[in-house]
């Protein structure tokens, strides 16, 4: 199976290096020197990675073969892709690939079906599962451990303990003016 572990970004200095966006949660085995990726677009690659380095707070890699900047300009927006064991577990228990969540039952704790899992989306402050409902309709569901409660990859299921308004409309709406007009 094949994912996506970083996106190549603009060349670093004048010796081949370019900056990365990041997006596995296993930078230190899925980018390390000597690691060989498969490329988007594929006529890029592979690449291997020869240096890798962190310089304020961006990871930096050199590819063999790229020892100029032009050479890594060339390969801005590339997307890096690691051939990754189905089978293989994050090294984290309360971790998982993307290919592991989609297509799971989405259930609150009370057994009521709220649909299935078609798409993770990656966000800065967290990830939310797009669940497709029954009728064809979409709810975004926060994955954060307040509201999903269990991941069961036996079952094929996530359940999931939504607050008021997050799958429904019984959304309890409070306002401060409310307790300043009884007063």
């Amino acid at each position: 199976m094949q994912l996506v572990v970083a996106r190549i970004g603009r060349a670093h200095g004048i010796k081949g290096e370019v900056t990365v966006e990041v997006r596995t949660d296993e930078p230190e085995l899925r980018l390390a020197p000597g690691a060989v990726l498969a490329t988007d677009p594929a006529a890029t690659g592979p690449l291997t990675i020869e240096t890798g380095r962190v310089h304020s707070g961006r990871l930096l890699l050199r590819f063999e073969g790229v020892r100029d900047r032009t050479a890594a300009e060339a390969l801005r927006n590339t997307l890096l892709i690691a051939e990754v064991d189905p089978e293989e577990l994050p090294e984290e228990e309360d971790e998982y690939y993307d290919h592991q969540l989609m297509d799971l039952d989405v259930v609150t704790e009370d057994g009521v079906e709220v649909g299935r899992i078609t798409e993770i989306s990656h966000l800065p402050s967290q990830d939310l599962f797009i669940v497709e409902r029954p009728d064809g309709s979409e709810v975004m569901i926060p994955f954060v451990e307040e509201i999903v409660a269990e991941i069961d990859l036996a079952e094929q299921k996530a359940v999931i303990t939504p607050p008021p308004g997050l799958i429904d409309d019984r959304a309890e709406i409070a306002s401060s003016r409310d307790s300043e007009d009884e007063s």
